[in-house]
């Protein structure tokens, strides 16, 4: 069986991992029978957004905090994970990719991976071990993988596949209910909300990447 590592960003759309998409990686996880290790950097988070109105909320929250609340508490520190206790790694979508695990939203192309994250990433590709990622968090591999150009997909959205591009990634359009492999790297990629509309949608592409993970994985 697997082992398969969930890389979480927090808890929420706007400023965390989307939860649409961790809970439904978590679910095709488990039905197709891995283990799962889910983490998080321990860091407060670049913003704390008011979900129900869109505006800051002028708080303060922990990335590895808010993060357990989708893990139910079984979570640990980024820091304490090594590629050596993961057979692969999954990246849920949602600003948090964004914002806490690299800095993308705010400066684009030029953006700096969370260096615990980078670390690891860069580990488990040195070590040939597949990588997923969804919506969003394909900027995380590019920033953090740009000298491997690596394959990936973010849907359609033109402005974000030209940022991916100028990092050294190449960017293929895909549906929501796609991936996008990149044989060489091991890394599979699906747009999910980048595209949406809806769970039932973005449902499809993540259940084709998690299974296309743990058989990649196995």
């Amino acid at each position: 069986m697997p082992k398969i590592g969930v890389l979480l960003s927090g808890c929420g759309k706007n400023d965390g991992s989307e939860i649409h998409e961790a809970t439904l990686t978590l679910l095709f996880l488990d039905r197709a029978g891995a283990g799962i290790e889910a983490m998080a950097p321990n860091m407060g988070q670049h913003d704390v957004i008011n979900h129900a109105t869109g505006e800051m909320a002028g708080e303060q929250r922990n990335v590895l905090a808010e993060s357990a609340r989708i893990a139910r508490g079984d979570i640990r520190d980024i820091q304490e994970v090594r590629a050596e206790d993961l057979d692969a790694l999954v990246l849920p979508g949602g600003f948090g990719a964004a914002k806490n695990l690299c800095d993308f939203a705010e400066k684009g192309k030029d953006a700096v991976v969370n260096p615990g994250v980078r670390g690891l990433i860069r580990e488990m590709a040195g070590q040939g071990k597949p990588l997923g990622a969804i919506c969003i968090a394909p900027v995380v591999l590019a920033s953090a993988l740009s000298d491997k150009n690596p394959r990936l997909t973010i849907g359609n959205d033109m402005a974000t596949a030209s940022a991916l591009e100028a990092m050294g990634a190449r960017h293929v359009e895909c549906p929501v209910d796609g991936i996008v492999e990149d044989e060489k790297n091991r890394i599979v990629s699906t747009p999910a909300y980048m595209l949406g509309p809806g769970i039932k949608d973005v449902a499809k592409g993540i259940e084709k990447l998690v299974n296309r993970i743990v058989e990649m994985a196995s």
